[in-house]
């Protein structure tokens, strides 16, 4: 491990103990978070994408804020669920974002998680005839394009008249290093293998969309050995990123005691049905700091990546969260090998 980042689910709601009420509380608040972390040293901050519930959904403004608001750390998604995006306008959106952030762009994207909405990419007009249920084939055929239109590709057959016969336009504007700041949320080690092959960074959860028996962490490394394997077997000569979640909490006060220390005692992983896939819930972590250390050493994946980001509760408020990143910088991070953003990009690992 070498940087750590935040990943924020964005949640709100007008309910008892949460100082993220509203959609404008959450969208400023992480803001704020992101500000607070860039300071701090982190050098990640991410947000989830769900449609139809009071959680972040449109990230494309909320992370040009960020980016705009901040130095050194990246801003990104963790994931962009492919089913609802117009890979044209999406391209154009991620372009601007990559020249507005210099590059601090780690862009997650996917076929997206389960959800409320039945099929809920078809109200916003998308159709997928060959796989109704998933969104498969849509996802994954929307998500070329996108990087057909972000590598610069002729797609629109231009007017004779304003550009000449013959000629097919690209997208504007072009970022040239939004390709390398792509991610491909991947969920199983085949999906790990495909990212692996086209070349992207990969990110990887909580959940694992298979369980062979091994734990989590080790069912995971080898997702992450397959990705690398895969990566370097398909020809390409880059080093690619690869980035774990996990909920890390270090008990350093009175009040992480009382929010998380019951949590120190569910030291497990889970096993539980995910769009009809037998799946693999990793594990919280949350103790004290020697005690995370040590966990979090022996997690093969979390040592195996280069960026771990951690799931923070955004509903108890900036200065909450902005302890908790805190207190993993200062009191756990370092033992893991941390470099903080001052200390220049994150880099992958050369294959």
């Amino acid at each position: 491990m070498k940087a750590f980042g935040f990943l924020s689910f964005g949640h709100y709601a007008d309910v008892p103990g949460s100082a993220t009420r509203t959609a404008g509380d959450m969208l400023k608040q992480t803001i704020e978070i992101a500000e607070g972390a860039d300071e701090i040293g982190v050098n990640g901050a991410s947000v989830r994408v769900h449609h139809w519930a009071r959680q972040a959904a449109s990230p494309m403004p909320l992370l040009s804020a960020m980016a705009a608001r901040t130095k050194r750390i990246e801003v990104g998604t963790g994931v962009i669920d492919m089913r609802y995006e117009n890979p044209f306008q999406f391209a154009e959106e991620a372009a601007a974002l990559d020249l507005i952030a210099d590059g601090r762009v780690a862009l997650g994207v996917s076929r997206g998680s389960p959800e409320t909405a039945l099929r809920g990419y078809e109200t916003f007009g998308f159709h997928d005839e060959e796989d109704p249920e998933r969104g498969s084939v849509i996802a994954r055929e929307k998500f070329d394009l996108f990087l057909r239109a972000i590598d610069g590709e002729g797609l629109a057959p231009g007017d004779p008249r304003m550009v000449g016969a013959g000629r097919y336009l690209a997208i504007e504007p072009q970022s040239p290093t939004l390709r390398d700041h792509i991610w491909w949320g991947s969920g199983s080690r085949a999906t790990a293998e495909e990212t692996g092959r086209k070349g992207l960074n990969m990110m990887s959860s909580t959940l694992l969309t298979e369980a062979t028996g091994v734990p989590f962490h080790q069912l995971q490394r080898e997702q992450i050995d397959l990705f690398r394997a895969a990566y370097k077997e398909a020809g390409h000569t880059g080093t690619p990123r690869v980035s774990v979640s996990r909920s890390v909490f270090p008990l350093v006060s009175d009040m992480d005691r009382a929010y998380f220390g019951l949590r120190s005692e569910e030291n497990a992983d889970q096993i539980g049905i995910i769009d009809g896939f037998r799946s693999t819930f990793g594990k919280t972590y949350a103790a004290e700091p020697d005690v995370l250390i040590r966990q979090l050493l022996a997690d093969e994946a979390v040592m195996s990546a280069d960026t771990l980001l951690l799931t923070i509760p955004n509903q108890l408020g900036p200065e909450y969260n902005l302890h908790v990143l805190e207190a993993f910088a200062t009191h756990v991070a370092p033992a893991l090998g941390w470099k903080p953003n001052t200390e220049g990009p994150v880099q992958g690992e050369a294959i």
